[in-house]
């Protein structure tokens, strides 16, 4: 009777474990299919036509594009099949057996080596032009500029920094609130109840990917647009930027707590709200402080840059002096910026320090 037991058991566990595979196999077989294409576009487009050939202007064809596709999907489906490639050995459906030992090192060691010819490549990299004579001398008038800085532009730079800091300042502290409320609809240890919530999970996520990936810079630039060049558009790109970021990080912080508390307060009969109230916001406060102050830190930096593209700020000052090749002035924006970052970095860290 037990046997039988035992057996009926494995057998409703079967499904399950069946499901997991194919859908193991069905990643490791998309992921062999980007890799392969992925050699053939840089064998081909990087080492072929830029290297050998030196074609500045890289011919393009949709047919030609395809077809290479094509056989990628051939070439990757037959080696997922064989279970001794790169994708299955990483998603844990390969073959234990010295081919696919390898078939993995040498494929592995072969894509790292092309990938970083094709950077090598691509970035122009050239220790002739790093050391020539005439770039040597561009080099000491520009760093003898730079380290001579001009006292007169001090109070403009001055008030310009501490617009900078500002900007920082309450893009973090506006971000507060959404990415608070975002980050419990994206922690999936709250979402994953029942379907709908879990679906509400997945569209945020996508969302908060989709805002984070879209760099603070090109933020800056759509609202310089959209409000106009000036300070309030660079708070605006950084406050999207760093909504998308903490909700994040806020997120995680919440998938990491301990479930004891959570249990003990539902045993008592408490809602959802209680629950979230009297068992995971004490457990999530230290570092939800700890990334706010740390994501300011990184708002004053990142201030500077967007100031580069109508943000307003010290970047905004710093374009003007580098577009009239003024480097003495320029000179002391980078002195004055350098002092600020360490400064805030320092104060951030010791405030994190007191925290915990």
């Amino acid at each position: 009777m037990s046997e039988i037991v035992a057996s009926g058991s494995n057998h409703t566990s079967d499904p399950g474990s069946r499901y997991d595979e194919s859908v193991k196999y069905i990643k490791a077989t998309l992921l062999d299919i980007l890799l392969v294409f992925y050699t053939i576009l840089v064998l081909q487009r990087a080492i072929y036509f830029r290297f050998i050939l030196d074609l500045r202007v890289l011919p393009f064809s949709w047919v030609s594009t395809g077809a290479e596709f094509a056989l990628s999907c051939l070439i990757g489906a037959w080696w997922t099949h064989s279970r001794t490639s790169l994708a299955s050995k990483l998603f844990g459906i390969s073959r234990n057996d010295s081919v696919t030992k390898w078939t993995v090192e040498i494929y592995g060691w072969f894509l790292f080596d092309i990938t970083f010819i094709a950077g090598w490549i691509a970035t122009n990299i050239s220790i002739v032009s790093l050391f020539s004579g005439e770039g040597l001398r561009g080099a000491e008038r520009l760093f003898s500029s730079l380290f001579t800085p001009q006292f007169g532009i001090f109070n403009s730079a001055l008030f310009a920094m501490i617009e900078t800091i500002y900007i920082a300042l309450i893009a973090t502290m506006l971000s507060i609130p959404p990415a608070l409320i975002l980050s419990f609809f994206t922690a999936r240890n709250l979402m994953k109840e029942n379907k709908f919530t879990y679906a509400i999970y997945y569209i945020l996520r996508i969302i908060l990917n989709f805002v984070r990936s879209i760099e603070p810079l090109i933020w800056a630039i759509i609202f310089s647009v959209w409000v106009g060049i000036g300070p309030f558009a660079g708070m605006l790109a950084l406050m999207i930027n760093t909504i998308a970021s903490n909700a994040r990080l806020y997120s995680e912080a919440i998938e990491s707590i301990e479930q004891g508390p959570v249990e003990a307060i539902s045993a008592t009969g408490a809602n959802k709200l209680q629950i979230v109230w009297h068992a995971i916001l004490p457990q999530i406060v230290l570092p939800f402080l700890s990334y706010t102050i740390y994501w300011w830190d990184i708002n004053v930096r990142m201030a500077t840059i967007i100031g580069l593209v109508g943000g307003g700020g010290i970047g905004n000052l710093l374009m003007q002096y580098q577009g009239l090749a003024k480097w003495r002035e320029v000179g002391l924006i980078v002195i004055l910026i350098a002092f600020v970052v360490w400064i805030m970095d320092y104060m951030s860290a010791r405030i994190r320090e007191t925290i915990y």
